[in-house]
């Protein structure tokens, strides 16, 4: 038994996809951060009428990329300060203003 060495057998875990949400930027004047409004239409528990709702998140855009008008996707991260744990994945489409502005 001297010289031999047992290794634990690899164990790969799964980790749960997070959720992408996609929203449309609804303010970009903060530096590396943007506003982000989420919609969502829920059936009433009683009545079965779809409700609308809205969540307005903060987002992480490191790189500054994303404008107002936008439709992008989020993803939830470590918490980067007190109201902001989502971040930036892509710009899907970009508002109709910032493509015009663009050419």
């Amino acid at each position: 038994m001297t010289g031999t060495s047992r290794q634990a057998p690899s164990v790969t875990i799964d980790r749960p996809r997070l959720a992408v949400l996609v929203g449309v930027v609804r303010a970009h004047s903060l530096d590396k951060t943007i506003k982000v409004e989420v919609a969502r239409s829920r059936p009433h528990a009683k009545y079965g009428k779809y409700l609308r709702r809205r969540t307005v998140l903060q987002v992480h855009d490191p790189m500054n990329t994303a404008r107002t008008g936008d439709t992008v996707e989020i993803t939830p991260c470590r918490r980067i300060s007190k109201t902001k744990s989502w971040r930036l994945v892509r710009v899907v489409r970009p508002s109709v203003e910032a493509a015009a502005v663009a050419e």
